[in-house]
Parts: structure tokens; sequence; C-alpha cells
């Protein structure tokens, strides 16, 4: 009767042990998807902002990448007819990962800046 006892005992702290690492890899997966979201904004708001600033509109570019992917940075390089715009994310929930986008564009003529 004593071996039933440590049997069941045994299969309890297994199942402690696979549901906590069930949840780790769970949780692991929505920090990954969250990265990947965040990369894809930082990519549409890198492009939507280099758009406007090849329009002429650069004053309504920060502000619009700052709406299409809230919480990160922005930066515009303009040289020549050209302009670079990068959109980097903040850190979020995995250590080491900054998510980041960058889009290049040709201003249209009569918007050199």
């Amino acid at each position: 009767m004593r071996s039933r006892d440590v049997d069941q005992g045994s299969v309890t702290v297994e199942a402690a042990i696979s549901l906590g690492a069930l949840i780790f890899v769970f949780a692991l997966a929505l920090a990954g998807l969250s990265a990947f979201i965040t990369q894809l904004r930082c990519m549409d708001a890198a492009r939507e902002a280099a758009r406007l600033i090849a329009r002429g509109e650069s004053g309504a570019a920060a502000g619009t990448a700052g709406m299409i992917a809230p919480g990160t940075g922005y930066s515009a390089i303009v040289t020549g007819d050209t302009v670079i715009v990068t959109v980097t994310g903040g850190g979020g929930l995995l250590p080491g990962v900054r998510p980041q986008g960058s889009a290049y564009a040709v201003l249209e003529p009569g918007n050199a800046e």
C-alpha cells in the first residue's frame, strides 16, 4: 500500500512541472508574437513616414509614424533627393530584441528639403 501513495505523489509532481513548462512556452510564444507585430508596425510606420516626406509633408511624418507604431523612436535622414526613415520599437517582452523598420523614398520634384 505504501508504493501506491508514492506513485500518486510522483504523478502530481510531474503534472505540476509539465504545467509550469507549458505555461512558460506559451508565454514565450506570446512574447515572440508581440515582437513580430511590433516589427510589422515599425515597417509600416517607416514606409508611411517616408512617403509623407517624399511628398513634402515632413511635419506630419513623425505624428503619423507615432500613430501607426505607438511607443517607437523615429529618425529621418534626407540626403540630396532621397530620404531614409527608421522607426525603432521599444525593448518589449524579449530582452535583446529591438524591432526596427526602415524605408527609402525618392523626393518628388519640387520637394527638396
